[in-house]
């Protein structure tokens, strides 16, 4: 750029252009530059916008923990600070991070899946971010009552999830109680060390909570009869509280009438009296979740659902045994649902259907999964009377055709996902749902009609497309992939599972989908490291893929790997003619790397496993790996592997190398 031009966008220091705006009205211009590569392109173009930008900043996602530190201080006025995607990240490293760093406006924290952060970090990040409000830290397996007792110093928390945090017991949980009294959100799900003792000082301690989640513990029905006094409680999960029946849901009922969703799916002991219970006790309910909880649906239960008449929105029964008369009775007691659950329920005929949605003309989401008793006339049904229809799940609907999706793709202009794996659809069905223009995610797995007419046919007419899933889909071919490339260009998940017909050749194609995230590629036979570097030279924000069973991609793939796809956490390559040299490359290289399959790699030696696993030390937190190698590795490895936090799932499978590097 010439200095002319940098002065004309405001890059220089002179007063015209970009440059004479105030850095307030800038960041405003900002705040409405939605798409992540424009506003990159904002501050490279121009310093001014960098600086406001500097300046204007609130959320933060940070992939690398050496960044951290000059990151922190570069964004003064961040609120929203996420490193779940850290790699690496420790107590001294989050330490040293926020050491002199101005955090005095940020609120809320994500650490999910952030294993190597204990106590002493989170005691600096308290200390660092005294208005510290919301925390993520969900799916740290290994954080325990320390790292509650550091989090319970935030006195301003206000929400907080410990999910499958599970060295967290009621001493843990006590002391969040104790110190965060004024908690509205909080998530201790899969924390199976928490009995009715902890729950009962939680609520006799956080009286403002609204939402809470106690999924998967081991409490009692003296857990429901604590959380029934809380006065402002809205939300409550409980699924697969095995010890939780209709006694329990009797003592829910008697408390204050504030509840709004409840989800009992999975509670083995709860039936349909202890939900006309529930009902009764909470007539503004919104959301109700029973998925597979009762076998069938007593008449206490239907009596009551109907007095929820004027609020229920969301009602899911899957796995439940129905009837015509029992879904005509929904649809006449409940005309306010916009979201209704029939996956897996047993007797759901077009009768049935039919009845339902000429009563909830509302509804915008319907899954109807599995339901292999439904044909064309409940597609014809929906479509005349779900016009706001956004959502429809038929998976496994084998007796539905492109006629039933003819009526829907002209009836229900607001479609924006469905899902038809498994439902034998050709490429007439694909022509009649690309009028579908609003349609973010498609699923067509199992679909092997469907050919490079019919994803063309997509490819012309859904630009917004985000997912598209085309498992087993076998009839697909690089023309295809062509297509695809050239009309939806906002594909951020892409499956290509068992399309065996595609090769180095497609994949060239996938370069153009700089928003690809997801790729998922097992079995594709004829690709080779030359497709792989195809992808992965365009495909930038790459974050997941899978090339299991890619039995010619080899070292040359895993080389272009390692120097463009620097965003990549989740790589799956077992069974692929790999060295222990490419992998040692790759895994130093990639220092986003977290979870790592890499099962039958005949051609790595044990030292080659030895020494990639040792220089990905420190980052790796999940690695899956033949249980034959357990004993061949270096003890001290396996030690360091599990002492920074990396799960490892041994697969029992024989153990075949050979002797190369």
């Amino acid at each position: 750029m010439s200095e002319e031009e940098a002065q004309r966008y405001g890059g220089g220091t002179g007063g015209g252009g970009v440059g004479a705006l105030s850095v307030d009205l800038l960041g405003q211009v900002l705040d409405r530059v939605l798409e992540r590569r424009d506003r990159k392109a904002c501050r490279l173009v121009s310093r001014a916008f960098a600086r406001a930008e500097a300046a204007h900043r609130r959320a933060l996602r940070v992939l690398r923990r050496e960044p951290l530190p000059r990151l922190l201080r570069a964004f003064p006025a961040l609120e929203r600070l996420d490193l779940s995607a850290c790699a690496s990240l420790d107590d001294a490293s989050l330490a040293a991070a926020l050491a002199g760093a101005d955090l005095g406006t940020v609120r809320q924290v994500c650490l999910a899946r952030a294993s190597g952060v204990g106590w002493r970090g989170l005691e600096a990040l308290v200390a660092a971010c005294p208005r510290l409000e919301a925390v993520d830290l969900s799916h740290c397996v290994g954080a325990g009552d320390r790292e509650a007792a550091a989090l319970a110093a935030a006195s301003g928390l206000r929400e907080l999830n410990l999910e499958k945090c599970l060295g967290v017991t009621d001493m843990g949980l006590a002391k969040v109680a104790v110190g965060c009294p004024r908690l509205e959100n909080l998530s201790f799900k899969w924390c199976r060390e928490i009995s009715d003792i902890g729950v009962d000082l939680l609520v006799k301690k956080c009286r403002e909570l609204r939402s809470l989640d106690i999924s998967y513990l081991k409490v009692s029905n003296e857990s429901l009869r604590s959380i029934s006094t809380l006065e402002k409680l809205e939300e409550l999960a409980m699924v697969a509280c095995s010890c939780i029946d209709d006694e329990g849901l009797e003592l829910l009922s008697r408390g204050s009438n504030s509840l709004q969703s409840v989800d009992v799916s999975r509670c083995d002991h709860v039936t349909s009296q202890g939900l006309a219970s529930l009902i009764d006790g909470h007539s503004f309910l919104q959301k109700l979740y029973a998925a597979d909880s009762l076998h069938e649906i007593g008449q206490d239960f239907l009596s009551k659902l109907v007095t929820l008449k004027a609020t229920l929105a969301v009602l899911r029964l899957d796995g439940f045994e129905v009837s015509s008369s029992l879904l005509s009775a929904i649809g006449e007691g409940c005309t306010n649902l916009v979201e209704i659950g029939l996956s897996k329920c047993n007797g759901v005929t077009d009768e049935g259907i039919s009845s339902l949605v000429a009563c909830c003309s509302y509804l915008r989401t319907i899954d109807l999964t599995c339901c292999n008793l439904v044909t064309n006339n409940s597609l014809d049904s929906i479509a005349d009377n779900c016009k706001l229809l956004e959502c429809l799940r038929l998976e496994s609907c084998s007796s539905i055709n492109e006629k039933g999706l003819e009526r829907i793709a002209s009836c229900c202009p607001n479609l924006k996902e469905i899902d038809l794996t498994d439902c034998g659809v050709n490429d007439e069905a694909l022509h009649h749902l690309a009028k579908c223009s609003e349609l973010l995610i498609l699923k067509l797995g199992l679909s092997s009609s469907i050919s490079d007419k019919g994803l063309g046919f997509i490819s012309s007419k859904c630009g917004k497309l985000i997912e598209l899933d085309l498992y087993r889909c076998s009839s697909i071919t690089d023309d295809g992939l062509a297509a695809l490339a050239n009309g939806c260009k906002k594909i951020k998940l892409l499956n290509l599972c068992y399309c065996n017909k595609i090769t180095d050749s497609g994949l060239s194609h996938l370069g153009a989908l700089e928003e690809l995230t997801n790729l998922e590629l097992r079995c594709l036979v004829r690709i080779t490291g030359i497709g792989i570097s195809s992808v992965v030279t365009g495909c930038k924000s790459l974050v997941e893929l899978d090339l299991k069973r890619c039995y010619s991609v080899d070292d040359s793939g895993l080389w272009a790997l390692a120097r463009y796809a620097l965003n990549l956490r989740q790589l799956t390559i077992s069974y692929c003619q790999v060295t222990g040299l490419g992998l040692c490359h790759l895994l130093s290289s990639l220092r986003c790397l977290q979870d790592v399959k890499m099962v039958h790699l005949s051609w790595v030696s044990i030292e080659g496993f030895e020494m990639a696993l040792r220089a990905a030390c420190g980052r790796l937190k999940k690695l899956k790996i033949l249980s034959g190698l357990k004993t061949v590795l270096s003890p001290d490895l396996l030690q360091l592997l599990q002492a920074c936090g990396c799960r490892i799932r041994w697969v029992n499978k024989p153990l075949v190398y050979k002797d190369a590097i």
